[in-house]
């Protein structure tokens, strides 16, 4: 069917990235998320070539957005979308779980990609607690 702006989750442990990731998709099923966080043998650090190869597995006609938690994930995922030379290839930042949620919405409804970026950027900005 059609294609969506796919979203890769960056993080040092592979368990949060797995958990933003299912989270995400509790909101918008139809979007491909890959998560790529953690070493092998499940050790904390992130992994050039797991970030490398789910985003060669999300980026379809219409692009992707790469998510990162912090620190040598951003790096990590600088390095990646340097080598991939995609323009449609896009490092977002903001809060991971915040913003993957306002991403995947943007995606399910059909967003294009500065659009998907632009959503994600405003979990940012968001207020969790009111106060008088």
């Amino acid at each position: 069917g059609i294609t969506l702006v796919g979203i890769v989750i960056v993080s040092h442990s592979q368990k949060l990235a797995e958990g933003v990731k299912e989270l995400a998709e509790m909101m918008a099923n139809n979007v491909h998320i890959e998560a790529a966080g953690g070493l092998d043998e499940g050790l904390l650090g992130t992994s050039y070539e797991r970030v490398k190869v789910a985003i060669e597995d999300v980026c379809g006609t219409d692009g992707a957005v790469v998510l990162m938690d912090m620190g040598s994930a951003v790096m990590t995922a600088e390095l990646a979308v340097e080598e991939c030379r995609d323009e449609a290839v896009r490092l977002v930042d903001c809060p991971i779980a915040d913003g993957a949620v306002l991403a995947a919405l943007a995606a399910a409804g059909g967003a294009g990609l500065d659009e998907v970026v632009r959503r994600a950027e405003s979990s940012r900005h968001m207020e969790k607690i009111v106060r008088p």
